[in-house]
């Protein structure tokens, strides 16, 4: 059972200005304050941008040397089976389990969120080839990330069976779009652009309904929002744990696959990890029963043990916590910029009602792009999308209240003394 918002209570004046003292009174009530020491981060750097990459957990460093001075550089080739290499994979599944609203057995952390896209994408359509052989419709967002939207037309292309794709957008909302001709649906829990969050229960029912399997796209909710898989009856889902998760740069993905559709097929990546008996070396492919089915080849050690110190962090509090905690500070930098940026021309893309509200904060700007590259030159790190969307990611777990005073205060004076024009700034890197 979570508590009152502090955030809401030093708020309670209603219009009254705010001041950083509010802002610092709100820490000191904060239950997840305490895991700020927990992380390693830059003196001066205010980190807006865990929604791309989260922060180093204390202890990878040690966690990865372990790896590979001991498990692998004295124990070598029987660290599979003495340091537990071999079920790494759904171990770590067990646990962000925990995270998604799932039991255990039914998450692998493998490969990445694309391939497992490919996966979940093709599982569906061959159960759906069963089911219901004459449908031929896939759906997902026009404003989707685009791998996932790429992903589905590669997909498409290789079947080669009249299989086509129907993008939700302005004017074919959801409800229309999720229809009795659809195979499945593959939609991201939280926008990556945005942060609106589809209410996850309620499409899925109406897909249901209408006898569509669906596929989630976690990597923007994870670690994040309160995600609860099995409630909402969902099919499939699919993750990174290189953001809210914090385990590190291109750390290996996730995939869910609800108990009742693991062992009706096999995924086509049909590699040696996901067979029944790996080690007797068949000249015939034959899937492991259950999720490790879903595992293709030998899997990254380094990169798995470091997911591993991000999630026991994590998994120290609750998704609902989490959550609370995050659109606690997503208010206050919503209402911040409002009152303190409230001159220029910043136009607010995230949606102020909770229900539909993920862990990020985003505004246009027709300079969006070198007002980042000033805020980063500043020590706030946060990032850009196109079209002119300046993208703050807010992560509960080492960012608080005072934090987002002080981003919004260098902000103010970074648009209101215009030293987002100079020259450096507008210079493209090639990841923004």
């Amino acid at each position: 059972m979570t508590t009152a918002s502090p955030f809401a209570v030093s708020a309670s004046a209603g219009t009254a200005p705010l001041t950083r003292e509010d802002c610092v009174a709100a820490d000191a009530v904060n239950p997840l304050a305490r895991f700020r020491d927990q992380f390693e981060l830059p003196e001066g750097v205010l980190y807006f941008d865990g929604n791309s990459l989260g922060a180093r957990p204390r202890g990878t460093a040690e966690r990865a040397a372990e790896v590979i001075t001991a498990e692998w550089g004295t124990d070598l080739v029987r660290s599979w089976n003495t340091a537990g290499w071999f079920d790494l994979p759904a171990r770590l599944g067990d646990k962000l389990g925990r995270l998604i609203g799932a039991g255990d057995g039914e998450v692998v952390v493998t490969d990445s969120t694309t391939l497992n896209i490919f996966k979940a994408l093709a599982a569906a359509v061959r159960i759906q080839k069963e089911d219901h052989p004459e449908r031929r419709v896939i759906v997902t967002e026009r404003d989707n990330f685009p791998t996932d939207v790429y992903i589905t037309e590669g997909l498409i292309e290789f079947l080669d069976q009249g299989y086509e794709l129907r993008l939700i957008d302005a004017d074919l909302p959801w409800q229309e779009a999720i229809t009795d001709d659809v195979v499945v649906s593959l939609l991201s829990h939280v926008n990556y652009r945005t942060g609106t969050m589809y209410n996850m229960e309620k499409v899925t029912a109406h897909a249901h309904a209408n006898g569509v399997l669906t596929i989630w796209d976690l990597a923007h909710a994870a670690g994040a929002v309160d995600v609860q898989l099995a409630a909402a009856k969902a099919d499939f889902a699919v993750g990174c744990t290189y953001k809210y998760l914090n385990g590190g740069p291109g750390s290996p993905a996730f995939i869910w696959v609800n108990a009742a559709h693991q062992d009706r097929f096999w995924q086509p990546l049909s590699g040696w990890w996901g067979h029944a008996r790996p080690f007797e070396m068949e000249t015939h492919y034959e899937p492991q029963a259950g999720i490790r089915r879903f595992l293709c080849g030998t899997q990254p050690i380094v990169s798995l043990a470091l997911v591993e110190c991000g999630l026991d962090v994590t998994v120290q509090t609750s998704p609902a916590e989490l959550h609370r905690v995050s659109l606690d500070l997503t208010d206050l930098f919503i209402r911040l910029v409002e009152e303190r940026c409230g001159d220029h021309p910043l136009t607010l893309i995230t949606p102020r009602d909770h229900a539909v509200r993920g862990s990020h904060v985003s505004f246009e700007h027709p300079n969006g792009y070198q007002i980042i590259q000033a805020l980063t030159a500043r020590g706030v790190i946060g990032d850009y999308r196109e079209p002119e969307v300046l993208r703050f990611g807010v992560t509960p777990l080492y960012l608080g209240y005072a934090d987002v005073w002080d981003a919004v205060e260098i902000l103010r004076d970074i648009l209101d003394t215009r030293s987002w024009d100079a020259p450096e700034f507008h210079r493209r890197n090639a990841v923004t």
